[in-house]
């Protein structure tokens, strides 16, 4: 019994590595130089906040350069293949930068007279990986940049966010995609320190399946140590119509358990209450264990070039949604209704209509429009009857150059209006006007 068990696993060995060697990415591969690519974009971003009802001096605004740089090897030839790889970012501030404090620009931990801090003139962040590859599954170990549903990197700012860890890729099954991976490094784009966000670990999992090209569905998992659980799960289906028309539905959501030691930015809920130490001397620790669920069904129709949405958006549980503080840099809200405010109030409601135009057939391919309003209601405020409300009036425009030598380059405006009532402005955010204007030049090394 024993000799057979030894045949049957050498066998499986052997058929593995067989297969390594048909039709699979690494045997695909051209060599560590040869598959190489390197790149830098160059990005001018700027990002202000004027906030009403509050002291001007609340104000934020942000004004920067900077070189985003990528190079990448490709995988040595062989059964197994293994690369290299550095990204990393060097930016310099624009102007005076006296009201920053936005998530765009590292300030000194030094405090003025007057409370505020003094931004850097010029930071450089980064660091480097390594990676390997046997059939079509690719670990990568060290500095990356992620998406995925529940830990993704903040790319909304100047620079992106950074994690560390390690992330394997599998596409061995047809139409399947398999993610696992083990984080305990969080850099923030405003931070200098790798792991300013004192991440102790964050363990990530996932699939995502293609039945056909018009249904796909995925889930994902997290587990930061001491702060939360997350699960989240998505079914996406399209539906042809007639001239060229289509149909998109959507239905995503998450479910989060947080520990007793999780920070809540936002306090929300009956569980939320000072007999807990939710005020601000406990730091927005609830001390005790609280959980969240938030979905959304969105349907969208397209035709030429037009595409309207209109999603609904619901939580439900203890507390909102809060991602802030417990795993990264509040980017993981794959849901429709997020734009300034991501309307995840706790037991909040929102609807919202969005529309998108492309100037194609007014001779300029690259220029998209896109308008949405959301409005968000019955939000369960602490310590106060359940009738927080807010509202986003949200418009971007956005030029990227098709061809000639600028293609690529990009200008983006966009500016948000918000607004919400006095019982949920007073815990989430002030009435505020946002722009926000980003110019990429991205540029290929080789």
């Amino acid at each position: 019994m024993l000799q057979s068990k030894k045949l049957t696993l050498a066998l499986l060995i052997n058929a593995a590595l067989v297969s390594t060697a048909f039709a699979s990415e690494q045997s695909e591969s051209k060599g560590f130089v040869e598959d190489a690519n390197g790149s830098v974009l160059f990005r001018t971003g700027y990002l202000t906040r004027d906030y009403k009802d509050v002291k001007p001096g609340d104000d934020t605004s942000s004004f920067a350069q900077t070189a985003i740089v990528k190079l990448d090897s490709g995988f040595t030839k062989g059964v197994v293949g293994f690369g290299v790889g550095v990204i990393g970012d060097a930016s310099f501030k624009l102007g005076e930068n006296g009201h920053t404090g936005n998530g765009m620009i590292p300030t000194h931990s030094k405090k003025n007279a007057d409370g505020t801090k003094d931004a850097y003139d010029h930071w450089a962040r980064g660091g480097a990986y390594v990676k390997a590859r046997i059939s079509n599954t690719t670990a990568t170990y060290g500095t990356q940049v992620l998406d995925l549903p529940v830990l993704a990197s903040n790319t909304a700012r100047l620079v992106p966010e950074y994690f560390t860890g390690v992330l394997v890729q599998s596409n061995e099954i047809d139409n399947l995609n398999l993610v696992a991976g083990k984080f305990t490094e969080n850099q923030y784009s405003s931070q200098i320190n790798s792991d300013g966000n004192e991440l102790d670990r964050a363990v990530v999992w996932g699939a995502k399946y293609t039945f056909n090209d018009d249904l796909k569905a995925s889930y994902y998992g997290i587990d930061v140590k001491d702060k939360l659980d997350r699960h989240y799960a998505n079914v996406n289906y399209n539906f042809g119509l007639k001239d060229g028309a289509a149909l998109n539905f959507d239905l995503s959501g998450y479910h989060t358990e947080f520990s007793k030691d999780a920070s809540t930015y936002s306090a929300t809920g009956t569980i939320a209450n000072p007999a807990y130490g939710t005020d601000a001397k406990d730091g927005g620790i609830a001390k005790t264990e609280k959980t969240n669920d938030i979905w959304a069904i969105s349907t969208s129709y397209s035709k030429d070039v037009h595409n309207v949405m209109l999603a609904y958006q619901q939580n439900f549980g203890d507390v909102g949604y809060d991602y802030g503080g417990n795993a990264d840099g509040a980017q993981s809200i794959y849901l429709p209704n997020s734009y300034l405010s991501d309307f995840v109030g706790n037991d909040e409601k929102s609807l919202g209509l969005q529309y998108n135009y492309n100037f194609k057939n007014h001779g300029l391919p690259g220029l998209n429009w896109t308008t949405a309003f959301v409005y968000g209601w019955d939000i369960d405020v602490r310590n106060r009857p359940k009738d927080g409300q807010e509202r986003e009036f949200f418009n971007q425009v956005k030029y990227t150059v098709q061809s000639g030598f600028a293609k690529d380059v990009s200008l983006r405006l966009r500016h948000s209006y918000y607004r919400a009532n006095d019982e949920y402005k007073s815990v989430y955010m002030p009435d505020t006007n946002e722009w926000r204007i980003w110019l990429d030049i991205p540029v290929k090394l080789f």
